[in-house]
């Protein structure tokens, strides 16, 4: 089975996640979505086959949130740029697999769409 995770190292649920993948013996694509971001069709379609909308996909914690005033941003459109140009606000860490996409918070949301 073919996994990827869109992964931040720094992010302790996004580590957690890696190593319940890895648990279940697979060696997962980890793509660093900070330094490679993807594209505004790739975010999208991660963010629609997890069954999510833009803004439930987007990060509120830190204080860019705020900074940009995204509380207040109306569009999905305003949204996706704001996540494209700053991808520390694109809420982590997705897993795609072969069963499905999930935005994996808590980690143990990867256990349904892992190998059994």
């Amino acid at each position: 089975m073919t996994i990827t995770i869109y992964h931040n190292a720094a992010c302790g649920t996004s580590r957690n996640t890696l190593a319940l993948i890895r648990n279940a013996g697979v060696e997962p694509e980890i793509v660093d979505y900070l330094k490679n971001p993807p594209s505004r069709d790739t975010l999208m379609d991660l963010i629609a086959r997890a069954g999510l909308t833009v803004r439930g996909a987007l990060r509120e914690k830190g204080e860019l949130y705020a900074e940009l005033g995204l509380a207040d941003a109306h569009s999905d459109e305003a949204l996706l740029d704001a996540m494209l140009a700053h991808p520390i606000l694109i809420n982590r860490p997705f897993v795609v697999t072969e069963k499905g996409v999930r935005l994996c918070r808590p980690s143990e949301l990867v256990l349904d769409i892992l190998p059994q």
